[in-house]
């Protein structure tokens, strides 16, 4: 039996939804593991709001429920296990302190996933929105995003050249760039500060756009 694209999706949602509804053992890790790497290559911060699960993919963001007092908190999946046997999730430290006290240990909870990490917005839940035209002719393959967490990198590629000019920073300090982009290349932008962050994009030609994006964090 084949599935049209519109039946996967539709199964896909009914599976989250029964999903939702299940009760999971839930607890977390912490410094015994801070510092070291993950399943996924990255280096475990107990005070990022992350988990640990099996079979989720990586950079899936996930609403994690205390059922016993309603609390939710939204952790994005960077590595695998946990391995105790009928524990289903490892919450970093600080993600299961914003549902529960660490004196706990272990709750029980409901996983309701959201998506990858770079098509909904982890403080929000919101489907994320990009801006992606510089001119008619000359579009990003992504986009600057409207908002982004700290912390998050910003990859900007085409298919035709294009120019980073400037860019403008939360605290008033303007950043000439003048970077030259050519199709094979990406261009990449960590934010070093919540706020709003103003992109001035080019053509080789010399059309400009201005594109807004703003910074925050959910850690706070």
């Amino acid at each position: 039996m084949i599935l049209s694209r519109s039946q996967l999706l539709e199964y896909m949602r009914a599976l989250d939804a029964l999903l939702a509804e299940e009760v999971h053992e839930t607890s977390y890790y912490a410094a015994d593991f801070h510092g070291k790497g993950t399943a996924f290559g990255e280096t475990f911060n107990m005070e990022d709001l992350t988990a640990a699960h099996r079979s989720f993919p990586h950079n899936t963001l996930v609403r994690v429920t205390n059922v016993e007092n309603g609390k939710s908190v939204v952790v994005r999946i960077n590595d695998r296990g946990p391995y105790v046997d009928g524990r289903d999730m490892d919450l970093s430290k600080a993600a299961f302190e914003r549902i529960a006290s660490a004196s706990q240990g272990v709750i029980r909870a409901t996983y309701l996933r959201l998506g990858d990490k770079d098509l909904i917005d982890m403080c929000s839940d919101k489907p994320k929105r990009y801006q992606k035209r510089i001119t008619r002719d000359v579009r990003f393959h992504r986009g600057i995003p409207h908002t982004m967490e700290l912390g998050d990198s910003l990859y900007l590629g085409s298919s035709a050249y294009f120019v980073v000019r400037g860019i403008d920073f939360p605290d008033g300090n303007f950043m000439r760039i003048q970077d030259f982009v050519s199709p094979k290349e990406r261009y990449r932008f960590m934010p070093s500060m919540v706020g709003e962050y103003t992109f001035f994009i080019g053509t080789t030609e010399g059309r400009l756009r201005e594109m807004v994006m703003t910074v925050s964090s959910c850690n706070s």
